[in-house]
C-alpha cells in the first residue's frame, strides 16, 4: 500500500490482485468502515461478492451513522456528519455508488449538485440572552500568547504530544477566545482531550480555518446520514452478491503468532443465544472494527430520561471484543482499549432530536438563523452555540435541510440538539441533562431560543416531541494516548487481518470523521490484497506548506521568546574554544532561527550553525546532512568529531553519520532511556563533557 495525490492514480483502475479469486472476507461491523472495506474488496480487490460476509450484531447496518423513526417514540438522530471537499477516500468510493434517489448518477454527483445549488453557510454561529445574536462576527479573538501556542502546537512532533492534554499545551487565555468556542463545539474537543489529536486537526483542516466561524467550508447530505450514505452503499454491496448477516455478536478473533507472523485462525461469535465459531485459513481475510464511539448508547423519549444504570466503565460489546484481541498481543501491537474506555465521565455527551410543526416555535427559529427551515434548503448552516450555556450544559443546536427523513411530514421540522456537559444543571431546567426527559431537554432549548417563559412548559409538552440519547463513549477517541494505543490498520506481521474504524491508527487523517472510517477500510484492503493503486494522501499539502512557511518566518522573528542557554554551557564552550576544539550547532529548527539563536547566546563561540534547510538539499535529522555540512565548514571529518545531543533523534543522527555520540541527561529524555541508545557516554552536567572528551 502506498500514497499518492493527483488524478493519475485517482482515475486508474488497478489490475486484479494476484490470488483475489482465492480470497474470502469476514468483516466485523457494518459501520462506514466495514462497509467501505467491503466496497474496496469488490471494486478494486475484485473479490467475488458472494465470498464477502459482513457480520453485524444489530438488525440494521450503519453503526454510528444511524438515523431512524421509532413508531411509538419519534425520530432519533444520535449525531450527524459534516463533510468537506478534501475527503478524498470518501469521494473516491461514492463516485461509484449509485444514487438511490436519482437514476443514472452517483451518490457523489447527487451530493455535489446539492451543495453547488445550495451552498452551506451560517448566519448566526452563536447566540446569547435567549436567542439574540452573540455577534462573534467571524472573529477568533486570539491573544498573542494563544496564537503562539497554537502555532507551536501545529509544529510540535506527535511523539512529544503523547499522553498530553490540550490544557497542558495551551494557555489559560485560550479558553475564552472565539477560536476555542468555534473549535470545541464544532469538533467536540474538551480541555482534557488529546493534544496529539488537536495537532492533527490543525494540520488536517488548515484549509478550514477561514471558514470555521461561518461553516462555509462544510457540506452536508440531503437526508440523514443513514438514508443518504449507508443505504446506497448497502444496496451497492448487495447488488454485487455481498451478504450481511445480522444478529452476529462477535466475541473474539483468535490470532496465532509464530515468530512474528500473525494469522487469524478463528472467529468466535454468539447468535440466537448460542456460541459458535468460523474456522479460518490464510486466504480468509478478517477486518475487525475495534471499539465504537456509540457503544452502550442509552435512549430516552418525551417522558423518560435515559437509563444509565447499566453503564460501566470499559464494558460494551465493541470494547469486550477489542480487549479479547488485545490480550493476545506479545508486544502490545493490537492496541490498548483501556486508554479510551475507562472513564466515561470524560468521554460522554448527549444529543436530542426535537420534532415540531408549531408556527410560533418555527418563527423563533427563523429570528435566529434568518431562514425558514420548511423551504428545504440550508437552515442554520451548522450548529448554533448558546454562549449563555457554556458554564451549564454547553448547548448547541442545528437544523439541516428539511425533511431530514423521507418519512418526515413536510410541515414538520427536526432540530438536533447536543450538549458537551451532561452532569451540570441547565440555565432554565435546574437538572443535569443526563437526568432529563425529552420534554425537559426541550424546555431548556426553548428558553435559549427566546420562547416566552410563560409558554415554555406548554410548548415543550404539547407542541414538540423530543427523543434523547446519552453516549458514554462518543468522545473516547479524543482521550490522551500514545502512538501504540491504537493498533495499526494492518499490524506488523499480520497476514490476513486488519483493524478498521475510529480506533485503528492511520497517521494520514483525523478521527471522528467519515473520511477516517473509509480511509481505514481502503488502506486495509489495499494492504492485505496488495492492490496496485495509491491511497489518496489525506492532506492538502499546498495549504500545509503555506502555513509552514509562514510559521518559519514568524518563528525566526520570535525564536528568543522563553529561550536561554543551559547553566554551565557558555563556560564549557569557552573552555573548549581555549583548547582549540572546533564546534558547531546542528538542529531541525529553521536555519535562520538557529543562526539567530546561536549569535544571540553564544556569539563567536559557535562559528557554524546549521538548521533545517531542505530547499538547499540539507535534510532534517536523523539524516546526517546537517552534520556533514557542519564538518565541511569546520574543515574536519567524522573520524575527528563527536556528536553531543539529548534525544533518540540525536543518537540516530550520530549513528547515520558514523560518529561517536555523547548524550546529556538534562535535556528532553530520561537517563535510563538515553542509555538504551548505546552512546559512548552520558553526561549529567556540562563539566562531565570536558572530562569525557579528555579521557
Amino acid at each position: 500500500m502506498y500514497y499518492s495525490a493527483g488524478t493519475y492514480e485517482a482515475f486508474a483502475k488497478p489490475e486484479k490482485p494476484e490470488g483475489a479469486d482465492r480470497k474470502s472476507a469476514y468483516i466485523i461491523g457494518t459501520g462506514l468502515a466495514g462497509l467501505s472495506a467491503a466496497f474496496y474488496l469488490v471494486r478494486d480487490g475484485q473479490v467475488k461478492g458472494e465470498r464477502i460476509h459482513l457480520l453485524e450484531k444489530l438488525d440494521l447496518a450503519g453503526g454510528s451513522c444511524d438515523g431512524r423513526k421509532d413508531i411509538r417514540k419519534g425520530f432519533y438522530m444520535r449525531g450527524g456528519r459534516e463533510m468537506d471537499n478534501h475527503f478524498e477516500c470518501m469521494w473516491d468510493m461514492f463516485r461509484d455508488v449509485p444514487s438511490i434517489e436519482t437514476p443514472g448518477i452517483s451518490v457523489l454527483d447527487e451530493y455535489y449538485w446539492l451543495n453547488k445549488h445550495d451552498p452551506n453557510y451560517s448566519l448566526c454561529r452563536a447566540s446569547e440572552k435567549c436567542g439574540q445574536d452573540a455577534h462573534t462576527d467571524k472573529k477568533f479573538t486570539l491573544d498573542k500568547e494563544s496564537a503562539m501556542a497554537l502555532s507551536k502546537l501545529f509544529m510540535t512532533p506527535e511523539k512529544d504530544l503523547e499522553d498530553k492534554k490540550i490544557s497542558e499545551v495551551l494557555p489559560d487565555s485560550f479558553w475564552s477566545t472565539n477560536f476555542w468556542l468555534y473549535w470545541q463545539t464544532m469538533f467536540a474537543f474538551q480541555k482534557w482531550s488529546s493534544a496529539l489529536e488537536m495537532k492533527r486537526y490543525l494540520c488536517r483542516y488548515c484549509h478550514h480555518i477561514d471558514g470555521l466561524p461561518d461553516f462555509t467550508a462544510l457540506r452536508f447530505t440531503k437526508y440523514n446520514q443513514y438514508e443518504s450514505m449507508i443505504l446506497p452503499l448497502v444496496k451497492y454491496l448487495e447488488s454485487h452478491g455481498v451478504t450481511v448477516e445480522y444478529g452476529m455478536d462477535v466475541k473474539n478473533v483468535i490470532i496465532e503468532d509464530k515468530n512474528g507472523r500473525k494469522v487469524a485462525t478463528q472467529i468466535v461469535y454468539e447468535k440466537d443465544g448460542k456460541t459458535d465459531t468460523i474456522d479460518l485459513v490464510e486466504d480468509d481475510l478478517v477486518f475487525i472494527t475495534n471499539g465504537c464511539c456509540t457503544d452502550t448508547s442509552c435512549y430516552g423519549d418525551q417522558n423518560t430520561a435515559p437509563d444509565l444504570s447499566n453503564i460501566k466503565n470499559g464494558v460494551g460489546e465493541s470494547w469486550d471484543l477489542w480487549k479479547n484481541i488485545a490480550v493476545q498481543a506479545k508486544h502490545g501491537e493490537y492496541g490498548n482499549p483501556d486508554k479510551f474506555c475507562s472513564d466515561y465521565e470524560a468521554t460522554n455527551w448527549m444529543s436530542a432530536t426535537i420534532e415540531t410543526s408549531d408556527e410560533e416555535i418555527i418563527q423563533k427559529i427563523i429570528s435566529i438563523c434568518k431562514r425558514d427551515p420548511r423551504e428545504g434548503k440550508v437552515t442554520t448552516g451548522g450548529i448554533v452555540t448558546v454562549k449563555d450555556s457554556m458554564d451549564n450544559w454547553y448547548l448547541s443546536w442545528t437544523i439541516n435541510r428539511q425533511p431530514q427523513f423521507k418519512a418526515q411530514n413536510k410541515d414538520t421540522v427536526l432540530v438536533w440538539v447536543y450538549a458537551l456537559s451532561t452532569n451540570k444543571a441547565g440555565n432554565y431546567v435546574k437538572k443535569a441533562m443526563r437526568n432529563c426527559t425529552g420534554e425537559e431537554v426541550c424546555r431548556e432549548w426553548l428558553y435559549h431560543i427566546g420562547a416566552p417563559k410563560d409558554k415554555i412548559d406548554d410548548w415543550a409538552k404539547n407542541r414538540c416531541n423530543t427523543t434523547t440519547c446519552f453516549m458514554p463513549y462518543i468522545n473516547a477517541f479524543f482521550q490522551p494516548r500514545k502512538e501504540e494505543d491504537r493498533p495499526l490498520v494492518v499490524p506488523k506481521g499480520a497476514v490476513n487481518f486488519a483493524f478498521l474504524g475510529q480506533f485503528a491508527e492511520t497517521p494520514r487523517d483525523t478521527i471522528f470523521t467519515t473520511e477516517y472510517s473509509i480511509r481505514t477500510g481502503m488502506e486495509a484492503v489495499y494492504t492485505l490484497l496488495n492492490v496496485d493503486r495509491a491511497v489518496p494522501e489525506g492532506k492538502d499539502a499546498k495549504d500545509f506548506q503555506a502555513i509552514y512557511e509562514w510559521f518559519k518566518a514568524y518563528y525566526a522573528a520570535h525564536s528568543e521568546v522563553k529561550t536561554r542557554a543551559y547553566d554551565g554551557i557558555p563556560e564549557l564552550l569557552k573552555q573548549l574554544q581555549a583548547e582549540h576544539f572546533k564546534m558547531a550547532i546542528v538542529s531541525n529548527k529553521f536555519h535562520d532561527a538557529v543562526c539567530q539563536l546561536s549569535r544571540c547566546y553564544f556569539g563567536e563561540l559557535l562559528p557554524v550553525s546549521i538548521g533545517e534547510n531542505e530547499a538547499a538539499g540539507i535534510r532534517k535529522k536523523p539524516a546526517p546532512d546537517t552534520v556533514f555540512t557542519a564538518l565541511e565548514r569546520l574543515g574536519s571529518t567524522v573520524e575527528h568529531a563527536v556528536y553531543i545531543g539529548d534525544s533518540e533523534v540525536d543518537a540516530a543522527t550520530a549513528r547515520n553519520a558514523g560518529m561517536d555520540c555523547i548524550l546529556v541527561s538534562w535535556g528532553f529524555r530520561e537517563r535510563e532511556l538515553l542509555a538504551s541508545y548505546d552512546p559512548v557516554a552520558i553526561a549529567d552536567q556540562p563539566s562531565d563533557i570536558w572530562e569525557i572528551l579528555n579521557r
